[in-house]
């Protein structure tokens, strides 16, 4: 929904399962009507849309856009944002590390994220920017013990990323439309906070980058890093920042210090565990978070220790056995997307008040217009935290427009 002159909020589709385009055209004709209708009866209604490489091709074939668009401008809803980080199927199986699969040094990345930006462009409404979230490049404990291979991999990464940007400032320059393609740090990502977004950016992203640009399209240097400054931005995910026990205010800053654009916010919330030092009751936690170390996506745990220091697990299954006997640890933040609704879990917070400061901080340095909610596991929650899809995702909304 439209919030003000600029302002756009939505929720992520990923939430349902679907990865034919047959499938996400059954969720959308399910909810979206039904959500506009209780939060924004007399006003356009905008969506977040998640597309597989399945369903992406499909959309693309014989009229199904063509017929989609006609459908979004009978339901006055329109798309100005896309989810393009999975690029295969996202649900009722194990996904774990293959999220990152293809990552940006491959070429079908680059391709499926090119059909991305046809179909947005085809869907964007006239005056409204559009935004493409992806992956952090690529999953960095690939490259743990491999140094070729992870600067080979940042190489062809940037490469891609300024074809892309050829792609994108073209369209730009001949239909007006403006569309930008949002890095999203996460824990464990090739680029994971900010720290290594600006390093991505003044090491590899603007000078590598620029310099095929500036070959390829036979401009300056200067007008080649302006390029990639508007067509390649980042998404702040609130959730993966607060693991990263970053905080908002303090990254806005950095990002806008170093000429880096936020083009899309995604809202979501992490789990969060103070931890005890009775040896016993440490035990008791390991217990109560067992139901959340399920098969199916990454739940990547940072430590915060009694000296300060953050040590790192690549996913809560392999965490929890630490646990009991971990008398340096005193706080724990989980990568798995919590209702942002609620701050309270049991025995257990939420990172709820790292989006309340991102939304205050954002407010205090506009530039970011695109709000996303993204709770996608809402099938892997345990069960006492389950609730009726469209209820949920309606108390999603209403708590953050509260919130603003």
């Amino acid at each position: 929904m439209k919030l003000g002159k600029a302002l756009h909020l939505t929720y992520c589709s990923n939430i349902h399962p679907g990865e034919t385009w047959a499938q996400v055209k059954q969720n959308l004709e399910t909810y979206l009507p039904a959500l506009k209708q209780q939060l924004s009866p007399a006003a356009p209604f905008g969506i977040g849309l998640r597309l597989s490489e399945v369903a992406a091709r499909e959309l693309l074939n014989q009229n199904h856009l063509a017929q989609f668009k006609a459908w979004l401008a009978q339901q006055d809803l329109y798309v100005f944002t896309l989810n393009g980080f999975p690029y295969g199927g996202f649900h009722h199986q194990t996904v774990k590390d293959q999220v990152y699969a293809p990552d940006w040094s491959q070429p079908e990345r680059l391709t499926y994220t090119l059909r991305l930006c046809q179909i947005l462009a085809a869907l964007l409404p006239a005056g409204v920017d559009g935004g493409i979230s992806t992956l952090p490049l690529s999953y960095k404990p690939w490259w743990t013990n491999d140094a070729a291979g992870h600067t080979a991999t940042l190489k062809a990464s940037t490469l891609n990323l300024a074809k892309l940007t050829a792609v994108l400032a073209k369209l730009k320059e001949t239909s007006g439309q403006w569309l930008h393609l949002d890095l999203e740090p996460e824990p464990d990502g090739l680029i994971e906070n900010a720290a290594e977004v600006i390093a991505y950016f003044q090491d590899w992203l603007l000078p590598v980058g620029g310099a095929w640009l500036a070959e390829n399209l036979g401009i300056s240097q200067a007008a080649a890093e302006q390029q990639l400054r508007d067509h390649i931005q980042v998404c702040y995910d609130t959730c993966h920042f607060a693991v990263e026990y970053e905080q908002p205010q303090q990254v806005i800053e950095q990002f806008k210090a170093a000429g880096i654009k936020i083009g899309k916010a995604q809202l979501s919330a992490a789990l969060r565990l103070e931890i005890p030092p009775d040896a016993d009751k440490r035990q008791w936690f390991a217990t109560q978070l067992e139901p959340f170390a399920e098969s199916t996506y990454l739940h990547q745990v940072i430590e915060r220790c009694t000296d300060g220091s953050l040590k790192h697990y690549a996913d809560l299954q392999q965490a929890l056995p630490e646990l009991a006997s971990n008398d340096q640890a005193i706080e724990w933040r989980t990568h798995f997307h919590v209702p942002i609704f609620v701050d309270r879990y049991h025995a257990f917070h939420s990172t709820q008040a790292d989006i309340k400061a991102f939304l205050a901080a954002m407010q205090a340095h506009p530039g970011c217009t695109h709000l996303e909610i993204e709770t996608y596991t809402w099938d892997v929650l345990p069960p006492e935290l389950k609730l009726d899809l469209l209820t949920s995702i309606q108390r999603e909304y209403e708590w953050v427009l509260e919130t603003l």
